[in-house]
């Protein structure tokens, strides 16, 4: 979503590569076995650092369907090819998620339909449009029955039953989509980017939408970030309260969540937006400039990289196999490390890995979109 837009905000851009380079961290240990409790989600409700990623890109998201579309409307009011990009462009996500999930032997007979592409993908498309055909008050209330309806449901749906096994949100994903086409069909209850809790995410990019909403308007930028900071504060308070009936929950995106993240979203990027855009300390920024510019490039390469690693197998003897992933950690960096730290310094050196190839695209001024 690296729309071009004038007076592009250099923020945006280092927040995004900030959440995109700890997506590819937490995602990419040396072993699943030995990880820091903070790169890991929490295991139902309740959150970890792990845990703001996801939620942070989709609230990015909807910063930049406001700050790139926003500037469109603006100079020629909502076209039919405004409308039908943004419908291609979701498809076209919607799409590399799908390769992404398959990729490298495509069985379609157990290929998992959602996923985090795919929910970036639905996210954009319908806030998009509820941009494009509302204004800033029907975004509020937009938020507003995404989060108090998916509640009602949830409640309703299940007799209150938020358990792992019980939610009306995995019941609904068992319900319409096969059990192969899930997230580890023999072992969840759930999909953790299944279709209903996909209702509450669409709300977690409304609310970056109308932070974009804010940030467009000509004011002085110390009241501009006195209100990211007001209204993340608002909603950080709304979501910590909202936990005690309708708990903080990542796997079924419960509203709380979106709540909760929502503001810890709107007051890191008010601390991006006055440290770098206001008082331009940017010395430490281009590693995540760099990130942040081909966001969308990174998480998918980075993906189908590491799925290429794993899959490029031979055998050891005694009956055993490895992988070039596993032989690399083995051979080169779990000799000289305990194992907790032995997988972050492999994580470490995979996102540095990609670091400098992301840099040769961006010295090469090569920004992939969609």
């Amino acid at each position: 979503m690296n729309e071009a837009i004038s007076n592009r905000l250099t923020s945006l851009d280092v927040f995004r590569g900030l959440t995109i380079a700890a997506m590819v961290l937490v995602n990419n240990p040396g072993t699943w076995s030995a990880v820091y409790p903070p790169l890991k989600h929490a295991e139902w409700h309740g959150w970890t650092p792990t845990d703001m990623i996801f939620p942070f890109f989709v609230f990015i998201v909807g910063v930049s369907i406001s700050l790139s579309l926003g500037r469109r409307v603006e100079e020629s009011g909502v076209t039919s090819k405004i409308v039908t990009k943004i419908f291609v462009r979701s498809g076209a996500i919607f799409l590399l998620g799908l390769i992404q999930m398959g990729y490298p032997f495509f069985d379609l007979a157990n290929l998992r339909i959602p996923g985090v592409l795919q929910r970036l993908a639905l996210c954009y498309l319908f806030a998009a449009l509820i941009f494009l055909f509302t204004k800033t008050r029907g975004q509020v209330i937009g938020v507003a029955v995404l989060t108090l309806g998916y509640w009602a449901l949830m409640y309703f749906g299940a007799n209150g039953d938020y358990s792992m096994e019980g939610n009306f949100s995995g019941y609904v994903d068992r319900l319409v989509i096969p059990v192969n086409h899930l997230y580890k069909p023999t072992r969840e209850f759930y999909d953790p980017e299944g279709l209903l809790s996909t209702m509450p995410a669409i709300a977690s990019c409304l609310i970056g939408v109308l932070c974009g909403n804010w940030i467009r308007r000509k004011r002085d930028h110390h009241e501009t970030v006195s209100g990211l900071f007001v209204a993340g504060i608002i909603l950080t308070f709304i979501g910590w309260v909202w936990n005690f009936w309708f708990p903080i929950n990542k796997p079924i995106w419960t509203s709380s969540y979106v709540m909760y993240m929502g503001g810890l979203a709107l007051c890191f990027l008010g601390l991006c937006y006055w440290l770098i855009d206001v008082r331009g300390v940017k010395w430490w920024t281009r590693p995540f400039e760099i990130f942040g510019t081909n966001a969308l490039a990174l998480y998918f390469g980075s993906a189908i990289f590491t799925r290429t690693l794993i899959n490029i197998k031979w055998d050891i003897g005694e009956g055993k196999t490895t992988n070039v992933q596993k032989w690399f950690y083995d051979s080169a960096i779990a000799p000289y490390f305990e194992p907790i730290n032995a997988s972050l310094v492999f994580a470490i050196l995979y996102i540095l890995l990609w670091l400098f190839l992301m840099w040769l695209l961006y010295r090469k001024k090569i920004f992939i979109k969609v």
